[in-house]
């Protein structure tokens, strides 16, 4: 069965920095899809993050690259099997350099933070209780 992926593209500063923060989460970058201009970082089997150098971003678009320090142009958010979970994965970028951002959102059945990575962009990891889902 076909299962459709998201390839997220991020303008980095300096690749070679945001690579390292990402395998501090645990993620690997897949060399296939890498080189000194690019690197995709496999989040899940259906989720990459594609990070690009901002000459090489430049090439796709027309428009301005936003300075995600300044502007925020995308909240990427992940789920978490676990508020644990939740807990590590932003504790873990916190300690590779990240920044927390936002507030901790405790709803009972959802439980979320945030963070910035090196270049700014917004990172929120959330659980959701299945029961919730389900209805």
């Amino acid at each position: 069965m076909y299962q459709q992926m998201i390839f997220v593209n991020l303008p980095v500063n300096d690749l070679d920095a945001s690579k390292k923060f990402f395998t501090e989460l645990g993620y690997s970058i897949n060399p296939q899809f890498s080189d000194e201009k690019a690197a995709s970082v496999v989040i899940s089997d259906t989720i990459m993050a594609m990070l690009l150098t901002k000459p090489f971003y430049a090439t796709f678009t027309d428009k301005e690259i936003a300075d995600a320090t300044k502007t925020s142009e995308v909240l990427v958010c992940l789920s978490a099997e676990s508020r644990d979970q939740v807990d590590q994965l932003v504790d873990r970028a916190i300690a590779a350099g990240g920044s927390p951002t936002g507030h901790t959102q405790d709803h009972g059945f959802m439980y979320g933070r945030a963070f910035d990575d090196l270049d700014g962009h917004t990172w929120e990891v959330v659980w959701m209780d299945p029961a919730a889902i389900q209805g």
